[in-house]
């Protein structure tokens, strides 16, 4: 299946609205089972409920700056500021995790993602500061980018959700080797969802003009675990739907800077991100000890335009 015969995988800006968000991707989604994405943008005065019910969730800050009142039977009432930032590519966010049955309504100004993971796991609700998000470059030479793991093991006790979000700089090449999680192998590879929610920038001091149409280029192939074809240009707002298969490169096009959240969740019982790369290209790693971290990393500027 491709992109242009079938939409099944990936959804343009504004094709998953429903209910005053942007996009919705939940339980109701074909084909889809352990993970789900909320995006909305909201202006001063404005808020959001979200829904209570088994599921856990992980407020992330995209543009702007919110306040979540939350409250459960067990954990009683309370109010989390979250500070935010100016856009994706400034740098890492505070990030609110709310537990399963969870009463929860956001109000702000600007742009958010709720990434979410069936759930009835008894966890405490998590604010985690920007500043305890762990940044991770990987990579090297043209396959360096920047990670920002505050949703990952090691950082969030969650039930099932790892999330993280990934910062690729002008001509670079991230989710590279293309590489798979869709099999349940014991210490090597874990069966997990995967949701890719794309924006995209001209890059800071760029000569973009009002007319510029920021863009990345994003692959997915088929695996063993079942067919999928994904060739796109992806731009802000775009969403892809990972269930099984072999998935990258995303790459930044040329001036522009490329960001996608990333939320997983599977049925293993470890909560663990193991993956196996396409074995014709697992040996572009390495490549990335002699090449190094492309130095315009980690990139936290404020001057981008959005």
């Amino acid at each position: 299946m491709s992109v242009g015969a079938d939409s099944t995988w990936f959804h343009r800006r504004g094709a998953l609205a429903a209910d005053g968000w942007q996009s919705v991707v939940d339980d109701r989604t074909p084909g889809w089972e352990h993970t789900g994405i909320r995006v909305a943008e909201i202006a001063d005065g404005e808020s959001l409920e979200l829904p209570e019910g088994d599921v856990e969730q992980l407020i992330v800050p995209l543009a702007g700056s919110f306040t979540v009142a939350h409250g459960t039977v067990e954990q009683g009432t309370g109010e989390t500021a979250l500070a935010g930032r100016a856009s994706v590519f400034s740098g890492p966010t505070d990030v609110l995790y709310l537990p399963p049955r969870t009463r929860a309504r956001i109000r702000g100004a600007g742009r958010f993602a709720v990434a979410t993971s069936p759930s009835t796991a008894d966890k405490p609700v998590q604010h985690i500061p920007a500043s305890a998000a762990p940044v991770e470059l990987r990579g090297g030479g043209a396959s360096s980018r920047e990670v920002h793991n505050f949703g990952t093991p090691g950082t969030l006790d969650a039930d099932r959700l790892i999330v993280c979000e990934v910062i690729t700089p002008s001509s670079n090449w991230s989710s590279y080797p293309p590489h798979k999680h869709d099999e349940h192998v014991p210490g090597s590879e874990t069966r997990l969802e995967e949701i890719y929610y794309f924006e995209s920038a001209p890059t800071a001091g760029a000569a973009a003009g009002e007319g510029a149409s920021p863009f990345g280029l994003f692959s997915a192939y088929s695996s063993p675990a079942g067919e999928i074809e994904i060739d796109a240009m992806v731009r802000t707002g775009d969403i892809a739907l990972i269930p099984y298969g072999y998935h990258g490169p995303a790459v930044a096009a040329p001036g522009y800077d490329l960001y996608y959240l990333n939320v997983m969740a599977g049925p293993d019982p470890e909560r663990a991100w193991l993956i196996s790369d396409d074995p014709a290209h697992a040996w572009a790693r390495e490549s990335w000890p002699r090449e190094g971290i492309d130095p315009r990393l980690p990139l936290n500027d404020e001057g981008h335009n959005r």
